[in-house]
């Protein structure tokens, strides 16, 4: 039998609704039961009532169950996928300038890699052997995001299979001649092919220091 796919908060439930359910969560993992309504008001700063309604909100959208007249039974589903708890979420702690220094500012924001590369076609990872795109800021051993398409417009950077079967990571253009692959290194000159199939396009890098 396949396993039900978690249930992602973040995509159904308000930012303090989430905050809410994230608090119920670390409060019960600390002490081993859940908050009261009183608590979870306090912790908020908002009335018992503006908290049942809260409550309510999760318990309909299927995050929360809780028994009647017992002070704390709330109980949190079993599937449920904290955006905080993904391997692929870092926090997102604010800017900072390239150029003339910012003042630094924390947000309670988060970055996750999986969603900020989703796409309809799918993904793939590849690791970037070589030195001949440094010119668009692409070194050997970086990790190329590739959406899978078999299609690229003028100009864009591709995965690409040439008439010998081989694979490269190159800009692609169609000239008179056929199929132009251009490096971003001026020492690589560009490659010519009749045959081309792209496998996909180039969407992010990611790079370990």
């Amino acid at each position: 039998m396949s396993r039900r796919k978690p249930k992602d908060p973040a995509s159904s439930l308000t930012p303090k609704q989430l905050r809410v359910l994230t608090f119920i969560r670390d409060f019960t993992r600390t002490h081993g039961y859940s908050p009261t309504m009183q608590e979870l008001a306090d912790e908020f700063r908002v009335s018992k009532v503006t908290v049942f309604e809260h409550i309510a909100a999760v318990q309909r959208k299927g995050y929360l169950k809780r028994s009647p007249h017992k002070a704390r039974s709330l109980q949190l589903s079993d599937d449920i996928d904290f955006p905080d708890e993904r391997s692929t979420r870092l926090p997102l702690v604010g800017t900072i300038a390239a150029g003339l220094p910012i003042e630094a500012v924390e947000q309670a924001e988060s970055l996750d890699l999986e969603e900020m590369f989703t796409s309809p076609h799918g993904n793939f990872v590849l690791r970037v052997r070589g030195d001949s795109m440094t010119g668009d800021n692409i070194c050997n051993g970086d990790y190329v995001i590739v959406e899978k398409r078999d299609t690229a417009s003028d100009g864009e950077m591709v995965v690409a299979l040439i008439d010998e079967g081989e694979a490269t990571l190159k800009r692609i253009y169609r000239t008179s001649r056929g199929v132009r692959l251009e490096a971003s290194n001026p020492e690589y000159e560009p490659i010519f092919a009749a045959n081309v199939r792209v496998q996909g396009v180039v969407v992010g890098v990611l790079r370990r220091y």
